[in-house]
Order: structure tokens, then C-alpha cells, then sequence
């Protein structure tokens, strides 16, 4: 029978062949460039390139996100009882106490953000406060407290860091193909060309739905282990079913930051689709109450 130690233990290894299928996919795509252009030093360029952009993205990350979701420090005196529940959870957790924000904001979400424990911090929005009872919060701070202990800030920052390797390659890779450049004798083979602005249109988009599907991913492995935390799956369940329900966006949503968020920012209907569900950061929250408590 599947508990949410078995989800949990699926969540990990699914993550896991995903991101060996992206390192692939950035093998592949600078192995074809530096074997056409018959140059190795294109490929160094470009991964030193994304690193760079990408190794400051993941020290400022915190500082980053922080300001864009205009979050506030959250005053011990004013907000007595989050603090309770988030040092008591930490501890629980065997983590540090992150740094605690307030987003003033009717909508209910919650984020956790940083490079790892040490530096990691925690924004819920004015909405969630006023919206959950003690068993909802206890749950969605589990869940976010969760995403510091499995590390998922730092597989979200290799992710980005190989979708821009492919997007940088591919677009290097267009702009030499069409308009100049050092290649092989085989660049005027026109079955060539026809594989490589394959390459170039889709190496991108199939890098960003993996990037997406890491993500999904590691919202279900933060609700398994938020569970597991509380010992009460049926607390984080109700969580999502009340932020489910609420029908408006986040007044500063932002696709930047949109996937750290415990549910989708832009509301529930910005999932409806196919293609918009094809391209969300966030699976549907009725899959993730069913993985919770199943059928109830």
C-alpha cells in the first residue's frame, strides 16, 4: 500500500531521472556545437557564461526574491504566534529558524527562499494568516520549511543553470549556423541544417517543461514531507483546498518567482487549460490532496 514515505521515495528518484535526462539534453546540445563549428572553446564559453549569470543568482537569490514579492519583516511582537509555529516546526525539522516576512496581501500563498538552511527565509502573505487555523498554517509552513531541508533551492538553481546553458547554446548556435562562423564541410547539407534548427527551436522548450516538471516535482515531495513533519496530512489538505478556492491573484505575482510559491500566484484559473497546465510551475492542488489523504 503507498504511504507518504513510498511518495516520498518515488518523488526523489523521478527528480533525480529528470535531471540526469537535462544533463543529457546539455551534453548533447554542446557536443553538436563544438563538434559543427569544430571549435571547443565555444562550449567553454557558453558554460562559463551561465554559470556566472547563474552562481549570482543563487547567492543573491533570497535578497532577490524578497524584494520582488515586496515582503516585509515579520515583527515577533506583531505576529507572536508565526513565530511560535516556525521556531517549533524548525526544531521539529532539525533546521535553523529562517528569517520570517510578511507579504501584505489579501491572497493566501507562502514561499521559502535562500541558498540553503543557514540562509534561508520565510514570507507567508497577510491573506494565509487570516485565512488558516493552526493545524492549515502548521501544514503549509511545514511544507515550505521542507523545501529548506530538501534542499530544493539548490536542484532549482542547477535547473535554471542548465536551461540557460541550452537556451544560450542554441541561440549562439542559430546566430552562427545563418549568418557566418567557422564550421564543417557539412554545414551546407541541408539535412544538417534542417537538425539543427530542430535543435535550436526545440532543445530550448523541452529544457524549460523539464525545468517545470522538476518543480511540479518538488511541491509533491514538500507536501509528503510537511506531512510527515505534522504527522497531521489532513492540516496541509484543508490548507490547499481554502488557497484553492480563492479566486483572485496575487497583487504582485511574477513569473520570476512563481514557482516557489506553495500554489500557482496567478490564481486557479491560470491553470485550466492544457497548454497553460502543460507550462506550470505547480501541479493541479486536487492531485496534490489526493497524494495527502487520498480519496477523503
Amino acid at each position: 500500500m503507498a504511504t507518504l514515505y513510498t511518495h516520498k521515495d518515488e518523488n526523489v528518484a523521478k527528480t533525480w531521472v529528470l535531471m540526469a535526462v537535462f544533463l543529457c539534453i546539455v551534453i548533447a546540445v554542446g557536443w553538436g556545437i563544438s563538434w559543427y563549428f569544430n571549435n571547443p572553446a565555444i562550449l567553454i564559453i557558453a558554460v562559463v557564461l551561465a554559470l556566472g549569470m547563474n552562481v549570482w543568482s543563487y547567492w543573491n537569490s533570497d535578497k532577490v526574491v524578497i524584494a520582488i514579492s515586496g515582503a516585509k519583516p515579520a515583527d515577533p511582537a506583531e505576529y507572536p504566534e508565526l513565530h511560535r509555529i516556525v521556531e517549533n516546526l524548525a526544531i521539529t525539522a532539525g533546521l535553523p529558524k529562517p528569517k520570517i516576512y510578511i507579504i501584505v496581501d489579501p491572497s493566501p500563498n507562502a514561499f521559502a527562499t535562500g541558498r540553503d538552511a543557514k540562509h534561508s527565509a520565510l514570507a507567508v502573505t497577510s491573506g494565509l494568516l487570516g485565512m488558516m487555523d493552526k493545524g492549515e498554517l502548521e501544514g503549509v509552513i511545514a511544507h515550505e520549511l521542507s523545501h529548506v531541508g530538501n534542499r530544493d533551492i539548490l536542484i532549482s538553481t542547477v535547473a535554471v543553470v542548465l536551461v540557460g546553458f541550452v537556451a544560450l547554446a542554441s541561440n549562439f548556435f542559430f546566430r552562427s549556423a545563418l549568418f557566418g562562423g567557422g564550421s564543417r564541410e557539412e554545414r551546407g547539407n541541408p539535412i544538417l541544417m534542417i537538425l539543427s534548427l530542430a535543435l535550436i527551436v526545440l532543445a530550448p522548450i523541452f529544457a524549460t517543461i523539464l525545468q517545470l516538471a522538476i518543480s511540479r516535482k518538488r511541491e509533491f515531495l514538500a507536501d509528503a514531507s510537511g506531512a510527515l513533519l505534522t504527522r497531521y496530512p489532513e492540516g496541509l489538505a484543508s490548507a490547499l483546498r481554502k488557497i484553492g478556492a480563492y479566486p483572485n491573484p496575487m497583487r504582485r505575482a511574477n513569473n520570476a518567482t512563481a514557482h516557489l510559491y506553495i500554489s500557482n500566484p496567478f490564481g486557479p484559473t491560470a491553470s485550466r487549460s492544457f497548454l497553460t497546465r502543460l507550462f506550470s510551475t505547480h501541479p493541479p492542488i486536487e492531485e496534490r490532496i489526493k497524494a495527502l489523504i487520498g480519496d477523503k
